[in-house]
């Protein structure tokens, strides 16, 4: 029968496969051994495979989450966020929540070549098993110490100079950290008040009280409200990635240098002349009134007589343009 007739008869042609032929190439660098188990592993798809050995390539230490694992690839956020179900739910894939020496928590993530879940797997505990023993379960020792975690430092202890600074902070004792007093109450309260209306500057309780030793030197100096505003709110960048630390930088390098003493020339003069009322700087008459000046009577009469003409230049001119009492001050 020709291919036509066949066609026509609807009789379909049956197509041959070869045997696939693999090609490989030999590498000298750069280059992931993996088991075949893993990449033959039918119970995941092809996404969790794929995203498994990009995993795997990666050297040890590296940091990367599932969100910008999807931004920097085709596939969305919810098929790789599928995938590492996946890859969790066969054992291939493992995130932990450790607590540190401090109190934090941190996330631990383990990446696996080979299941890590099944009947002879033995998954990493906290500690032996029990074994059914009397004491298996023992009680809480009540008597017993408990250890605190180490306190926090201040920002301004942790900018300490050099690595000096940075052995004294970890190296101190902790000590419990009471109520803070009224003055850095009021300081954090200030601040809050200042950067509420910015949502980029959102403070806890500890970074305010924190911050406040930095705020009162404002105070000190006779800057309020409005100068921190200013200080703290113009020119801010599109994304602060860290309000507290932004905050400790503009409250210490914009602070305003403090107001020079005021020294004994510039004081106000707080005398006057016993006999014309002239403000002096001591007690008594003036040098004019006592004779001790050597200006001529006639040129004080010629001042009297043209501070009386300004003075009424100026009521004149207060009063209104009127051309006669301008006229008369004149004259």
């Amino acid at each position: 029968m020709t291919p036509a007739a066949r066609q026509r008869s609807g009789v379909r042609h049956k197509e041959l496969y070869l045997p696939m032929q693999i090609h490989r190439s030999r590498h000298a660098r750069g280059f992931t051994v993996l088991p075949n188990t893993l990449l033959q592993d039918r119970r995941l798809s092809y996404t969790a495979r794929g995203l498994l050995a990009d995993l795997l390539s990666r050297p040890d230490g590296w940091r990367e989450d599932g969100r910008r694992m999807a931004d920097t690839s085709p596939q969305g956020r919810h098929s790789v966020a599928k995938a590492l179900r996946e890859l969790a739910a066969f054992g291939y894939y493992r995130v932990e929540r450790v607590r540190r020496a401090d109190g934090t928590f941190v996330s631990e993530t383990h990446v696996y070549d080979t299941p890590q879940v099944g009947p002879n797997t033995v998954l990493p505990g906290s500690g032996r098993s029990a074994d059914g023993a009397r004491d298996a379960h023992p009680l809480k020792d009540r008597g017993k110490e408990p250890s605190l975690p180490a306190q926090r430092t201040s920002p301004d202890a942790e900018s300490g100079s050099g690595a000096g600074g940075r052995q004294k902070a970890h190296g101190a004792e902790a000590t419990p950290a009471g109520p803070p007093d009224a003055g850095v109450g009021e300081a954090a309260a200030l601040l809050h008040r200042v950067t509420a209306a910015e949502p980029r500057l959102r403070l806890g309780t500890a970074e305010a009280i924190a911050l406040a030793p930095l705020v009162t030197r404002w105070l000190e100096r006779g800057h309020g409200a409005r100068d921190l505003s200013q200080a703290l709110l113009s020119g801010l960048p599109e994304h602060v990635h860290s309000a507290p630390a932004l905050l400790h930088d503009r409250l210490t390098r914009k602070l305003p240098p403090a107001p020079e003493p005021v020294t004994a020339s510039a004081k106000q003069r707080e005398h006057e002349c016993a006999a014309c009322a002239r403000p002096i700087a001591h007690e008594g008459i003036c040098r004019t009134c006592a004779g001790l000046d050597a200006t001529p009577p006639e040129a004080l009469d010629e001042r009297a007589r043209t501070a009386t003409r300004g003075r009424a230049l100026v009521r004149a001119a207060l009063h209104g343009p009127r051309p006669s009492a301008l006229a008369a001050a004149r004259a």
